[in-house]
């Protein structure tokens, strides 16, 4: 089957699945969000689209909007162009900021045109909107449409909610394979860890600490978190699915090793912000090495396999001899105390093997011990081949500066230090972070970036270990299901959203919006439904000594739907395109993660 079809794999019944409720369902959700601006209305992003929509019903609100939105394209403009676009934004998209900050932007923009130019003014708009506008959403019927995707949001998760495709790879608790969402289409990774397996690494607290962080981040360059579900016998990471295969495999297994120097430039600049987003959220990586960045179906990278991660709490250090030999930091290799210093020296190393296709510290191929590495790591300098540009080569030592306090990035600022390197003096980090580059690489969807299927080993079968229901507190705290803004990101890509947003073209509240009335009644089953139930009755009717026989590999249940809405529109769904168990072996689409 063609990757293609697989990517319109909708259910038929997707309406169904993504039935709104009744807003009176929702009444309990109401109290318990808590009732803050910058998370409804900016950082959710079905709740921004629908606090857009109730502004541009509004003059003057709907000003402000598009101040924004005219602030958030000169953001991402080139620098050629961009005090063109700043004098377009003051001529006719100024709302009522002082007059003041207006004739200072305006200097400003003449002198110098920054990114930052209109931040304070950006700031009084939020400040504005997050009063009495917010106030009025939150009685508005689009504040109760948002209530209803929250509830669905919060729906349980199970296998069931997924279709499951070939193995993609396999990680330390278990196999990693391809998967879709039946109801929107969306492919993704499922990392699963074995229960047992778990349980016999006593491995609980590195698995939900990986669960956490992943699910707090929330960034272009890591790997997403969309959900987090538990089968009898394992709990499922659903991740983002990148289909490029990793650095490691591209430095070494396309050519000769290495990269051309804008290539390596463009995935360090794309790991630096990664980085960055990580460190924002107190976040210590501690495992940046080539075979933990993938590249996705465009060439874009993100960071992966967060298992190392740990929160950095605010004013404290942390000590651990953690990471992978040749990418740990001298003050890790000494077991001396870091917060965020050992992610920009592993940077450093990622750089230098980019561009000269070996490690600054090892061989490939060569074994060395491991305290001869550290003792390298420690005490020797790295070599510079004529591969490297002055500016690289500036970059690469700055990083692996053996004082994390003189070290690049941790001098103070961060990922904006490396940021400003002249080695990136080209790169335009805001429309890098939009998204609006093209990678220099884009893999070929035909092509294979990783092991055959057949080559992956086998996991052996966990013997001597028991689940106990004490267990299960442990799972409960793994498996909570979607996570918000990834979970809200793949309704509105997969036009859900769009589809399903509708409102009365004549003002009126819709029924299911009306608190005044009663939810609709369930549907009528269908005819199979019907029948199927009329002969499980007569099953459980006819007594204890009856035969219970049924051959359900030929019963296809219907999805219960939630409360319908009452006058709901009807649209036709298309045809279902998913992969048969049969054809699942067959299916080489997907490259590892």
């Amino acid at each position: 089957m063609e990757y293609k079809n697989v990517q319109k794999g909708k259910s038929k019944k997707w309406r169904q699945m993504l039935q709104f409720p009744h807003i009176s369902l929702c009444e309990d959700l109401r109290q318990a969000l808590e009732r803050d601006y910058r998370s409804l209305c900016e950082k959710q992003p079905i709740g921004r689209l629908l606090f857009r929509l109730f502004c541009e019903m509004r003059p003057e609100l709907s000003c402000c909007v598009k101040f924004l939105d005219a602030v958030a394209e000169y953001e991402v403009t080139p620098d050629e162009k961009r005090k063109e676009c700043g004098r377009h934004l003051i001529d006719n998209h100024v709302p009522e900021v002082p007059l003041q900050l207006v004739s200072a932007c305006s200097e400003r923009l003449e002198q110098e045109p920054c990114k930052e130019l209109f931040k304070e003014a950006t700031k009084l708009i939020h400040d504005y909107l997050s009063v009495a506008p917010f106030a009025d959403y939150l009685d508005s019927i689009y504040f109760n449409r948002f209530l209803q995707w929250k509830w669905m949001e919060r729906q349980p998760v199970t296998k069931n909610t997924f279709r499951q495709y070939r193995v993609l790879g396999k990680g330390g608790f278990g196999e990693v394979c391809a998967c879709q969402v039946r109801a929107t289409g969306k492919m993704y990774a499922c990392k699963k860890l074995e229960k047992k397996r778990i349980k016999k690494r006593k491995g609980e607290s590195m698995a939900l600490n990986e669960k956490q962080i992943l699910e707090k981040v929330n960034s272009r360059f890591v790997v997403s978190l969309a959900y987090a579900y538990e089968t009898k016998d394992a709990l499922c990471l659903v991740l983002t699915l990148m289909n490029g295969g990793d650095l490691k495999f591209h430095i070494y297994h396309m050519g000769e090793a290495g990269f051309e120097e804008p290539r390596a430039v463009f995935y360090a600049a794309e790991i630096c912000c990664g980085l960055g987003d990580l460190h924002r959220e107190r976040i210590a990586y501690r495992d940046l090495k080539p075979e933990n960045i993938l590249l996705d179906d465009h060439g874009h990278i993100r960071i992966s396999d967060l298992g190392l991660a740990v929160h950095v709490p605010e004013g404290q250090t942390i000590k651990g001899r953690v990471g992978t030999v040749g990418y740990m930091a001298p003050e890790v290799v000494k077991n001396e105390r870091y917060t965020f210093s050992p992610d920009w020296w592993a940077l450093g190393c990622l750089v230098y093997e980019m561009i000269e296709g070996q490690s600054p510290f090892q061989q490939r191929k060569k074994k060395i011990k491991r305290e001869e590495v550290e003792r390298l790591v420690k005490d020797v300098q790295e070599e510079y081949s004529e591969k490297f540009s002055p500016d690289a080569r500036s970059l690469c030592s700055m990083l692996l500066c053996k004082d994390p306090g003189e070290r690049l990035g941790c001098r103070g600022a961060g990922a904006q230090e490396v940021k400003e390197h002249p080695l990136f003096r080209h790169l335009n980090f805001k429309r890098l972070e939009a998204g609006m580059l093209d990678p220099p690489f884009k893999p070929d969807p035909q092509a294979i970036y990783c092991k055959d299927v057949l080559d992956i080993e086998q996991f052996s079968t966990v013997k001597g270990v028991e689940l106990e229901p004490t267990d299960n507190d442990f799972y409960q705290k793994f498996a909570t299901g979607s996570v918000p803004i990834p979970w809200q990101n793949e309704m509105i890509e997969s036009e859900c959203f769009k589809e399903l947003n509708v409102f009365s073209l004549d003002g009126t509240v819709p029924p299911d919006l009306d608190w005044k009335g009663q939810p609709s009644p369930q549907p009528k089953k269908g005819l199979l439904q019907r029948l199927f139930s009329r002969q499980v009755n007569l099953w459980v009717g006819s007594g204890p000594t009856a035969p219970l026989h049924c051959d359900f590999q030929y019963i296809h249940p219907v999805p219960r739907p939630a409360e319908s809405m009452s006058g709901a529109r009807h649209w036709g769904a298309p045809e279902e395109q998913c992969l048969t168990r049969g054809h699942q072996h067959e299916w080489a689409g997907f490259q590892g993660s």
